[in-house]
């Protein structure tokens, strides 16, 4: 006990309730609360204090943080007991265009080889042809496959590598 005296430290009587009376101990480290409660109170403190300064961005129009919010795009009508503000969020313009051109499809049977029906589930092998075929007919010469490799592969080569030709050298 005079070490407690000598270094003022001062231990406990004995447990103390947390002061939420959530029926779980409290210690002194969290303001007498249980670990659960203390947790609770400073998410809440986090909350508050990010809501505080979202608000204070928007009526300020400036935005510190580059993260896609909502944008105000209307005044602010100010009238006794009531207020208005139009938002409209730009992700929420984007899915609606994206959402007209795109359509949901309807959930498919089981994926079935082209060639043998043979039921092939996440094992499928997707040609060039655009058919979907099992392990033994996944090659063009297997399944009698229309696309034509070596004009796409001449293509190619097209592509990668044009023809340079160097401009005519006058004479001195």
């Amino acid at each position: 006990m005079e070490s407690s005296k000598e270094t003022g430290c001062q231990a406990p009587e004995g447990p103390i309730l947390c002061i939420n009376n959530c029926g779980f101990f409290g210690s002194a480290t969290t303001m007498n609360m249980c670990s659960k409660c203390h947790k609770d109170m400073i998410l809440k403190q986090e909350q508050t204090k990010f809501a505080a300064t979202s608000i204070e961005n928007i009526v300020n129009g400036s935005s510190s943080s580059n993260d896609k919010g909502p944008v105000v795009t209307g005044a602010i009508n100010v009238q006794p007991g009531s207020a208005e503000l139009k938002v409209i969020s730009t992700e929420a313009s984007s899915d609606l265009s994206s959402g007209s051109s795109s359509e949901v499809k309807p959930k498919e049977g089981p994926t079935r080889c082209t060639t043998c029906r043979k039921r092939v589930g996440l094992t499928g092998f997707n040609c060039k042809c655009g058919n979907l075929f099992c392990a033994a007919h996944r090659y063009s010469e297997k399944h009698d496959c229309p696309y034509d490799y070596k004009n796409a592969g001449r293509d190619a080569i097209a592509k990668a590598n044009p023809v340079v030709v160097a401009e005519k050298l006058n004479r001195i």
